[in-house]
């Protein structure tokens, strides 16, 4: 009774300031005290070299890490635009709801989806591309909610400044644009709206340049590499993953309104879509591989809006809000405290201890490259706490990642580097303190990822047992020559059969093989193999391993064996 009484008093705007500010401070702290995680190392990697695109996303979030970078170090020089951009998404929600009478206990009401809204609270303070992406979607629709008042030329023009702005952000994009011109097929009828498109791509012919000069690397990530074939637990695991993200209590709220009220207009039927087409099309995709939790984080702009708009005429709605999900805010609250401490929780979870686990091996590798296998993590976590050189070997069964396009270790080869991997035989272990770490040093390093190789085979089907003789050929780009008989790491030629996303290699007999293959030059040869004892369709390939990886050499073609 007393909170209300002193609400009246409040100057709604007053409020929403206060409560702005409040939302600025407590993200800059998380951001200060929460551990920096694995992928915003890597994100942050991206800001040191920029460029029109990067292998995994659009540009733009590598441009908020090598702006905040500009500004302060630590965990700020990666997330401080991030606390920024929020403020301005919150601020252009606000905007969305079209509040014609506002007033202190109003804005009260809506701050409180935002903040119960798990992942978009985690999106205040951690670096990811949903980030700019949550921000350029609350500006288009916003130009989308004016455009369809008065298609005046301004409108046009930012509705084709946002498009590209979500594109660059995140390629989610699509799906967004895609879902309110389902909502509105009057849209394509409307030449102003088609300037909009035209000027959005445009403007991101730069990205388009780049990804026709490296060979489309996105694309091909994200509508074949990340197809990891079907299995039943990413169809049961996706629903509890969405309550996870949005609260299951809000996530209830939102569907209660979907089914009881009939969107109020054209621009609300776009909220609507933006929900259900999100749902829908990420559950489909559940049949192709695993579906991120954090993929539709997008839904939350418009659940905040319909929430907040229905609240105020649902009494019962409002009642839920109120006595249901408003004190969650508590218990997020502490939560957001809990991962910003050092505990066993957190360093169990990842969120802690990667600041004296890699500072510890630094004190192994000293000043020489550190070259690791496998994924992306280590290395962009390595460089980012103590900015020492460091690159990732990929390996046939690993995606690639940015780390192939900047091809790091072509700068070390012939020079000592330390190999933070388990290799049979030359591995050593090593303790610093409470870590173990297993590598060695190699004196004169060489590797062999980027080497090409073209085979051809007589037919697609074989019986087990066959014996196959192969003609390929070996291009070797790299400035280095490629020693076959390395002292340290030398190179075998090997076959690999893939049945699913698990690979069997198999020894292959190379006729005349040579010892050396100078840099620029390409070599033919034959080789020799039998086909295993399996049954059934695999991919098949050609692959080279120096004992610290199979590399990706080849391509792969289908293969049945009977």
């Amino acid at each position: 009774m007393m909170l209300t009484k002193n609400l009246k008093r409040i100057n709604w705007k007053t409020l929403f300031l206060l409560l702005l500010f409040a939302w600025f401070a407590l993200n800059i702290l998380q951001a200060i005290f929460t551990e920096i995680i694995d992928d915003e190392s890597y994100y942050a990697f991206w800001g040191e070299h920029l460029a029109w695109g990067y292998y995994d996303h659009p540009p733009l979030v590598g441009v908020m890490t090598h702006l905040s970078a500009l500004l302060f170090s630590g965990n700020l020089s990666v997330r401080f635009l991030t606390v920024l951009a929020q403020i301005f998404t919150l601020c252009l929600i606000w905007r969305l709801c079209e509040e014609k009478m506002p007033s202190a206990k109003k804005v009260l009401l809506f701050f409180v989806f935002p903040a119960t809204m798990i992942m978009f609270s985690v999106y205040g303070f951690i670096t990811t591309p949903d980030v700019p992406l949550l921000f350029f979607t609350a500006l288009f629709l916003l130009i989308y909610q004016r455009f369809l008042k008065e298609e005046s030329w301004t409108n046009t023009l930012l509705l084709g400044v946002s498009m590209a702005g979500m594109m660059y952000s995140k390629y989610h994009a699509v799906l967004i644009i895609g879902l309110i011109v389902v909502s509105n097929f009057r849209l394509l009828s409307r030449y102003k709206f088609w300037l909009a498109g035209i000027l959005a791509v445009v403007l991101l012919i730069p990205h388009l340049l780049w990804h026709i000069k490296m060979d489309f690397p996105s694309f091909q990530y994200h509508l074949s590499a990340r197809s990891s074939g079907f299995k039943w637990k990413y169809i049961f695991e996706y629903l509890p993953n969405q309550l996870v993200v949005f609260n299951p209590l809000v996530v209830g709220a939102i569907f209660y309104i979907l089914f009881k009220y009939k969107p109020r207009d054209i621009f609300e039927r776009g909220l609507y879509a933006l929900i259900i087409g999100f749902f829908t099309f990420f559950a489909l995709m559940t049949f192709r591989g695993h579906v991120e939790p954090h993929w539709t984080v997008i839904c939350s702009i418009p659940m905040i809006i319909l929430l907040y708009r229905y609240s105020l005429q649902n009494k019962k709605l409002l009642r839920f809000v109120k006595y249901g999900i408003a004190p969650l805010m508590v218990l997020i609250f502490i939560t957001r405290i809990l991962f910003a401490t050092d505990n066993s929780l957190t360093q169990r979870l990842d969120f802690a201890g990667k600041t004296t686990r890699f500072k510890a091996l630094e004190s192994i590798a000293g000043d020489k490259p550190v070259v690791f296998t496998g994924s992306f993590q280590k290395p962009s976590l390595y460089h980012f706490f103590t900015r020492k050189e460091t690159t990732v070997l990929s390996a046939v069964n690993s995606r690639q990642t940015q780390f192939d396009i900047w091809q790091k270790e072509l700068d070390w080869q012939g020079k000592p580097v330390f190999i933070c991997s388990e290799v049979r035989g030359l591995t050593q272990e090593y303790n610093v303190g409470i870590y173990k770490f297993h590598g060695f040093f190699c004196d004169n390093f060489q590797s062999v990822n980027r080497l090409k190789i073209t085979y051809e085979l007589d037919q697609v089907a074989y019986s087990a047992g066959d014996t196959l003789y192969i003609h390929f050929e070996i291009f070797n780009p790299q400035p280095n020559e490629i020693n076959f008989r390395h002292p340290e790491l030398p190179v075998t030629l090997k076959t690999v059969y893939f049945d699913k996303n698990t690979p069997l290699f198999r020894h292959c007999e190379w006729i005349n093989p040579v010892e050396k293959l100078p840099p620029h030059t390409s070599i033919k040869g034959m080789l020799k193999t039998v086909i295993p004892d399996l049954q059934g369709v695999y991919k098949f390939g050609l692959t080279l391993d120096n004992k610290l990886c199979f590399a990706a050499n080849s391509a792969f073609v289908r293969l049945q064996i009977n």
